[in-house]
């Protein structure tokens, strides 16, 4: 391919849509995975319509329905009395308003449909490739490899998670420990046994602690995730978030939210993290992407959202300021990162935000559920600025 090609470091889900949009756009594509497969861990996720819009113009959105759930609507509850609070609904308004539905589906789906969209696309797949770092050249970048070799590029895109190698080189923060931890859980969907709707989004919250219930899969399987924060976390100790604080905290929810315990993975914890939000997102001709650049907190389900976001923003800027004779990555990259960086900025911090008024005790319960409960089910200005963004180039 020499060196007109474009590396992606990293094949997980913002990986891949990347090398999918980018080769979409007439580009060489190699994506190197530092694992043996490509894979993602965890279970669930949620495309809100700013994600599944993006989907639909890579061409793989049918994949996604026919993989996942396009649920009914979604709910927020009272985790220690079971009150409905928000009931939204996502049915034929909420189509009309976005033009894409709410989906939600197994990570492992999403990925494989867009492993097997960028084999389609011609995107140059390895793994077992670990990278160290990157170094300028006259016309491009190298790629350094843990084995010593290097692979020349005429750009980078560092799409390799929360520990990212290549963020290293732009930005000496580390990964902020929020003292919540996830512990997670899918079953049949004949297993289940709860009084709700099995097309649903639910998400039970209480002080500290909450459960988000979907089905997943074809609506094959239940997704579980029960979040808490740790009081071992708060008071300094070294073992914390282990499932004996799980059962003590949940066990002052609801029936239905404390009938869920029983089918959560006990064995593995999923501490939670993200970063402080950063202005820049390249250097050179190096452009991170994803958790890479904007890890963030899971209360907002936006995660794999923005990395779709970046991955089609970074190529519509390629495409508009990368061809031609006088064609400019750099302006290009520039233009990547004055798009992507105020939205991406904007979506950490709500999202913590979020999470705040979830996990609230006392006084601050009774009057965010007042709040919640005016929300009509077909009101969604609360999440429009979220939901209805839409890439310049669209």
């Amino acid at each position: 391919m020499g060196e007109a090609q474009i590396v992606i470091v990293g094949g997980g889900i913002g990986g891949l849509a990347a090398g999918l949009a980018l080769a979409r756009s007439g580009r060489a594509v190699r994506v190197l995975e530092r694992a043996g497969d490509f894979t993602e861990v965890g279970a669930g996720l949620q495309l809100a319509p700013n994600a599944t819009r993006l989907l639909d113009g890579l061409g793989v959105l049918d994949a996604v329905l026919e993989a996942g759930v396009a649920p009914a609507r979604l709910v927020i509850a009272d985790a220690h009395t079971g009150e409905g609070l928000v009931f939204s609904d996502l049915g034929d308004r909420f189509r009309r308003t976005y033009r894409t539905p709410y989906v939600v589906l197994h990570r492992h789906d999403l990925l494989q449909i867009l492993l097997s969209a960028c084999l389609e696309a011609g995107v140059v797949l390895e793994t077992d490739r670990e990278v160290t770092g990157t170094a300028e050249t006259a016309d491009g970048v190298d790629v350094i490899l843990a084995d010593g070799s290097h692979l020349p590029a005429r750009m980078v895109v560092g799409a390799d998670g929360l520990r990212s190698v290549l963020r290293a080189g732009i930005h000496d923060d580390q990964p902020c420990t929020t003292g919540y931890v996830a512990y997670r859980g899918a079953l049949p969907i004949e297993s289940v046994q709860r009084p709700h709707d099995l097309d649903t989004v639910i998400s039970w919250i209480g002080p500290g602690m909450h459960l988000v219930q979907y089905p997943v899969r074809r609506g094959e399987l239940y997704n579980q995730v029960a979040v808490f924060k740790s009081p071992r976390y708060a008071a300094g100790e070294a073992d914390w978030g282990t499932p004996e604080e799980l059962r003590e905290i949940f066990g002052k929810a609801c029936p239905p939210v404390r009938l869920a315990l029983d089918s959560l993975t006990l064995n593995f914890r999923w501490p939670i993290f993200d970063r402080d939000p950063v202005e820049t997102m390249t250097q050179g001709r190096v452009a991170l992407l994803g958790d890479a650049a904007h890890p963030m907190v899971q209360f907002l389900a936006q995660g794999a959202c923005q990395a779709i976001e970046d991955a089609v923003t970074l190529t519509e800027q390629l495409d508009r300021h990368d061809r031609g004779a006088d064609g400019s990555i750099e302006r290009a990259l520039a233009a990547y990162e004055s798009i992507r960086a105020p939205r991406v900025a904007r979506v950490q911090r709500s999202a913590r935000t979020w999470g705040e008024m979830w996990h609230v005790d006392g006084v601050g319960v009774t009057l965010r559920n007042e709040l919640f409960r005016r929300i009509e089910p077909d009101d969604y200005s609360y999440a429009d600025w979220l939901w209805g963004w839409r890439t310049p180039g669209s």
